[in-house]
């Protein structure tokens, strides 16, 4: 078997902009939603936690092995219109879905965000 190269896991994300909001959606598969952290801090989102390695077993043998583990962490400077009290952050089948609902004044604060099933 050849081997495979691997490298630091960073989650891929999309950042959509629509009329009343900001869309963040984060792959973040194989991933428990007590492993995830969301903040902001002066006007930065950042999302951080961690994907476990799976325990490897006596009974298996690898012979390629490509996916990544292990801490991450992501930020994006948020623009100054955004309403940081009223962050909704779902998860559902492995993707973060954060949507930052906009604003006419800047408010630059910290605030740890609940994540809801």
């Amino acid at each position: 078997m050849e081997p495979a190269l691997t490298t630091d896991w960073t989650p891929a994300v999309d950042i959509v902009e629509e009329d009343e909001c900001f869309k963040i959606e984060a792959d973040l598969p194989n991933v428990n939603k007590e492993d995830i952290h969301v903040s902001v801090d002066n006007g930065v989102l950042t999302l951080t936690g961690e994907r476990s390695q799976e325990k490897e077993t006596k009974k298996r043998r690898y012979h390629r092995t490509e996916r990544s583990w292990g801490s991450y962490e992501r930020s994006f400077r948020l623009p100054d219109q955004v309403d940081v009290e009223n962050v909704d952050a779902q998860f559902k089948k492995g993707v973060l879905t954060l949507t930052i609902p906009k604003t006419g004044e800047f408010k630059s604060n910290h605030k740890t965000i609940e994540i809801h099933n």
